[in-house]
């Protein structure tokens, strides 16, 4: 299978992040606050290195990929990709705050902001990956449109 080089690093970035996310929300739960900052830390660069990796790629190559699978895959992917694309504008923000919060131990306002976050951040980071297997192996959606574009 020939996968296109970046589509298929932002999707490792994402998958990265997710579990990072997981186990960083394992560690606090479990106390251990040293390891759950290092964990959000990282997901937090993947997160950046994603959101530079996807705007490079995009200003380079364009938006437009349709959708080329099953019609009965449509309105799914349609609907999740819509979720995905809402919740992703606010990801940036949401983890920064919380981020932020936590690095100078305003822990109180941190888990306020965390219970909104974590799960945004995490759906945005899993129906990433998930929109990559369906534009990138499921369908022949993305690789058309990059070969269209004359972009590999």
């Amino acid at each position: 299978m020939d996968l296109p080089f970046q589509p298929t690093l932002n999707a490792a970035l994402n998958a990265t992040a997710t579990v990072l996310l997981v186990l960083g929300r394992l560690a606090i739960h479990r106390g251990d606050r040293d390891r759950h900052r290092r964990l959000m830390v990282a997901a937090f660069a993947c997160s950046v290195l994603f959101l530079v990796s996807y705007l490079t790629y995009h200003t380079l190559v364009g938006l437009r990929v349709t959708y080329q699978g099953p019609d009965w895959g449509r309105l799914p992917y349609l609907a999740m990709l819509l979720a995905h694309t809402a919740l992703a504008a606010l990801v940036p923000v949401l983890a920064l705050v919380t981020l932020v919060k936590g690095l100078r131990g305003n822990f109180a306002s941190h888990r306020r902001w965390a219970r909104v976050t974590f799960p945004i951040w995490l759906f945005v980071s899993i129906t990433g990956v998930l929109v990559w297997l369906v534009l990138y192996v499921l369908t022949p959606s993305g690789r058309l449109a990059l070969d269209a574009a004359g972009a590999s």
